[in-house]
């Protein structure tokens, strides 16, 4: 609790953005010593002499303690990157938020998630086909992230809820704003089954500049990003190109030709996103069935990660390798290793390739032991 305040300072330091924040903690090994270090000492690990000089503007005026107990006083949560329960697919990106302040509950299970983004003048088609391809995701155990705003977005997060479904929206504003303010009954909705989230501290109004960080987010939380209908100067374009950059799969719903809404779907479509008419064509790019979800998570919840499992996760990554030489690079033995594997394999954390090669799931666990 000591260091979340820290976090929550920076987080409101203007100039000083994840990168940089990661910078600050490498150097110094924590985020106190950063907070209190000397102007000559920030500018020796990298700040310029503006960033440097709001810091030290900022320590004259905001007190820590207080900004912890605004959060707990908004009955909202701050989970940091050194939280062992940040969200384990966005802590994967090098620009991940430092905080994310949360109305509601994140769940393991979320990290099998999916995002649906849109135009905000969505058509009688785009609403209909977001209920159909979201309904079926539920069932199969999906989350599904959006970022609360008119259009499809809201229609994402009710189908979500109408399904019995999770559903997490992501905020371009602070945690204490509901925006837009149509939306406040969607989103108290939303906090009783999933949550709200945004890295904007309390008191950030709803600029224009925060929905490009915020679509950076949407796509961090999720294993893909469907976009259903969007012009061709749509903000959900944006997200999906940033998605595409994360390495998350882009899939784009096709629409009338002549339809404006549909023009910049058609286009991702055209430029190699995956054609999607169903909940089964997002299910098996990503290597999903209706049940695999439930099964990991149930996994997950009976048999917890050991120090085997840690030992292999830190050496896996992208690229495949084979079972020898992860033996060799953990110094276990073969048989402990192909029984870890095998379960690991059942859980979604590691995936098996040709050859007896094995990759580190993009959606997998990640744990970090005490």
């Amino acid at each position: 609790m000591s260091a979340r305040k820290y976090w929550l300072g920076f987080n409101v330091v203007k100039g000083i953005g994840p990168v940089r924040l990661r910078a600050l903690h490498a150097h110094f090994g924590d985020l106190e010593t950063a907070w209190n270090a000397s102007e000559h000492d920030l500018r020796a690990a990298g700040l310029d002499r503006r960033s440097a000089s709001n810091l030290l503007q900022a320590r004259k005026s905001i007190h820590l303690d207080q900004l912890s107990d605004d959060v707990d006083r908004l009955g909202a949560a701050a989970l940091t990157l050194d939280d062992v329960d940040y969200p384990a697919l966005l802590r994967e990106l090098p620009d991940a938020p430092p905080v994310l302040y949360i109305k509601g509950t994140l769940l393991d299970a979320d990290r099998w998630a999916v995002a649906f983004v849109g135009t905000r003048r969505a058509t009688t088609y785009g609403r209909e086909v977001t209920q159909t391809l979201v309904e079926p995701l539920v069932h199969a155990g999906i989350t599904i992230v959006s970022g609360m705003a008119l259009g499809i977005d809201a229609a994402a997060h009710k189908a979500a809820l109408d399904a019995g479904g999770r559903t997490i929206a992501v905020l371009g504003c602070g945690i204490d704003t509901v925006y837009p303010p149509e939306h406040r009954h969607l989103a108290a909705a939303i906090v009783e089954s999933g949550a709200l989230v945004t890295e904007f501290p309390p008191g950030t109004p709803p600029e224009g500049k925060n929905f490009p960080v915020r679509n950076r987010t949407i796509g961090g939380l999720s294993l893909g990003v469907v976009v259903v209908e969007a012009p061709e100067s749509s903000g959900a374009l944006l997200t999906a190109d940033i998605a595409a950059e994360q390495g998350r799969d882009v899939f784009a719903v096709p629409g009338n030709l002549t339809a404006r809404a549909s023009k910049g779907t058609n286009r991702l479509i055209q430029n190699g996103a995956k054609l999607v008419v169903s909940a089964e064509d997002i299910l098996d790019e990503l290597n999903l069935t209706r049940s695999t979800v439930k099964v990991r998570t149930s996994v997950q919840e009976i048999a917890p990660a050991d120090a085997t499992e840690q030992a292999l996760l830190e050496v896996l990554d992208s690229e495949p390798v084979h079972i020898d030489d992860l033996c060799q690079r953990t110094g276990l033995p073969i048989t402990r290793v192909s029984s870890a594997l095998a379960l690991m394999e059942l859980k979604g954390m590691v995936s098996r390739q040709e050859g007896m090669q094995y990759v580190r799931s993009r959606g997998g666990a990640h744990y970090r032991l005490d």
